[in-house]
């Protein structure tokens, strides 16, 4: 089958499989991490106060993030109740939609063309897309940076399809949608939600040597008014209602100190994000690699802002996407603070170059292409590094070693087997994808997510009589007590939960109180705790890192 045919034929099968994919198991793991439990609770507790407006967490006002994800949470938590799935919906539903505006952009290359070796694209670019590394995972997480990706992505796409359309009423409504998003974005995570799109547009042009329309100059008179006024939303009330108070915690602390100062312990090199997009765009790194270096190839100067000829049109494209690509990288690499997901809005535009590179593959009908050997010998590379894994480190079962092995050895070897069937080596790659995604999430996730969350130990002292019993003592690598064991967990007076330090606070907490409290205790600190004569302790379990003990003052 020719591979336009099969891109074809194939896009809503891609897009059902997408769907089953990402909203499949969203609920089967319990939260881990800092954030993910933090903000599930700053939505439960805006639900529960029926307020849309003040985040708080532990009852403390908490304006690290803005309103978008809480209500997405809350929407979700009306329809399905407060559970992980519920909360982790609007991230699935977030990613799903990010795949869209990909695919959207890849079929306006192919829209109305003769040329029979465009076909395919936006199939490839949305492929892709779908089953990158980073898209995935960040979409299966209650994590505010699939939404900004997501609505950064729709802005840019609507420019995109603004510099490739030639109606003028339609151009118009992109324009509308360009801005509209930009505010949606400011709501998705602050400022950043202005900077990236500007950056990108301001780049793009740059590249294009050619500076934006008059119509589009002009319509910053009205477009950055219309943003102002959707993000004003909740930035209006929320400022109206906190004043000062926001000001400092949300742009000044949240904002400028993090990204000018060390503040929040996130510093990494000025390279960190060339080390870590390689591993967010598995398995397409090398696909992405070799577009970057096939950049210089591309027609950078434009002599209309829209033309009707499909290599125009897909010259545009890539150029976008290299500008979309290096400025969000160019701007988080100079910051101080540097976490993995900062960096996932470029994952979009790294699909559309990754689209071009296995639409050219696809055609050559022989697995020529350095970057498809690549890819299958990295196939091969982690197959072989889970056995070794699961036989050298011992947590992490055989079994599923194997699970985890066999797509990823499937992938490989047919690319070795069958060197002409390039389109179909590249949907076994995708398939072993998933196929991997699942396995993990099934037989090698629960365990590490045991040793990051406490959800099961919680679960233990209700059983044991506890669950009434306040949460005096956290450990610092482990929020999620304060979603798991919301209202128990005993705050102090600067809004950050009691940390467990060392025994004689907790001891004199449950003095105070008359009742007993728990305490998740590293597990070299335990025998100390219950050493304690001033005491009476219950160790009720531990996940290898910490145990949860009760303690009774005497």
């Amino acid at each position: 089958m020719h591979p336009s045919t099969l891109a074809k034929r194939g896009t809503v099968l891609l897009f059902l499989v997408v769907v089953a994919f990402y909203f499949y198991g969203l609920g089967y793991l319990p939260f881990v991490g800092p954030d993910e439990p933090r903000y599930a609770q700053v939505a439960r507790e805006m639900f529960l106060r029926r307020d849309l407006i003040t985040p708080t967490l532990g009852g403390h006002t908490w304006f690290e993030k803005p309103a978008l994800l809480y209500w997405m949470m809350i929407a979700s938590f009306k329809l399905f109740g407060v559970s992980e799935w519920a909360a982790r919906l609007p991230a699935a539903i977030s990613g799903v939609l990010t795949v869209a505006a990909v695919y959207c952009i890849g079929r306006r290359v192919e829209s109305n063309s003769a040329d029979q070796t465009l076909r395919g694209y936006g199939f490839w670019s949305a492929l892709a897309s779908a089953t990158t590394l980073g898209v995935v995972v960040f979409s299966r997480a209650a994590s505010f940076d699939i939404i900004l990706t997501m609505t950064t992505t729709w802005t840019l796409t609507c420019y995109l399809l603004y510099e490739l359309e030639e109606i003028a009423k339609l151009r118009r409504w992109l324009l509308v949608g360009f801005y509209t998003f930009i505010g949606l974005s400011l709501l998705a995570k602050g400022l950043v939600g202005i900077v990236i799109p500007i950056g990108v547009v301001g780049l793009y042009h740059f590249f294009r040597r050619r500076p934006p329309e008059r119509k589009a100059f002009i319509s910053l008179f009205w477009g950055i008014p219309l943003a102002l006024t959707v993000a004003a939303i909740w930035y209006a009330p929320v400022i109206w209602r906190h004043g000062w108070l926001f000001v400092d915690q949300f742009f000044i602390q949240h904002h400028f100190a993090r990204y000018v100062s060390n503040k929040y312990h996130h510093w990494r090199p000025v390279y960190y994000y060339l080390l870590v997009i390689p591993l967010l765009a598995l398995p397409w790194s090398a696909f992405l690699i070799d577009g970057l270096l096939q950049a210089g190839r591309r027609s950078w100067r434009a002599k209309a802002p829209a033309s009707d000829r499909p290599h125009d049109r897909l010259d545009t494209v890539l150029v976008f996407a290299l500008a979309w690509f290096s400025f969000p990288l160019l701007f988080f690499s100079f910051a101080n603070s540097k976490l993995p997901g900062y960096i996932l809005p470029v994952l979009p535009a790294a699909a559309l170059i990754v689209g071009e590179q296995l639409r050219r593959a696809s055609s050559e009908h022989k697995n020529s292409n350095w970057a498809v050997k690549t890819t299958a010998a990295l196939c091969l590379f982690f197959a072989i590094g889970a056995l070794g894994y699961a036989w050298i480190a011992r947590d992490l079962p055989v079994g599923c070693a194997f699970l985890l092995e066999a797509p990823l050895c499937i992938a490989g070897g047919f690319a070795i087997l069958l060197p002409r069937k390039t389109a179909a080596t590249i949907l076994v790659i995708a398939g072993a994808t998933f196929a991997v995604l699942i396995v993990a999430l099934r037989c090698a996730a629960p365990g590490a997510a045991d040793l990051e969350s406490s959800k099961r130990l919680l679960q233990l002292a209700d059983a044991r009589g506890y669950s009434r019993a306040v949460v005096y003592g956290m450990r610092r690598s482990d929020r999620t007590p304060e979603f798991y064991a919301a209202g128990r967990v005993v705050y102090g007076a600067d809004g950050e939960p009691i940390m467990y330090e060392e025994p004689s606070p907790v001891i004199d907490e449950s003095k105070r109180r008359g009742e007993a409290v728990l305490a998740f205790v590293p597990l070299e600190e335990v025998s100390r705790l219950t050493g304690m004569a001033s005491a009476q302790t219950d160790v009720i379990g531990n996940n290898g890192r910490y145990a949860i003990v009760a303690v009774r003052g005497r």
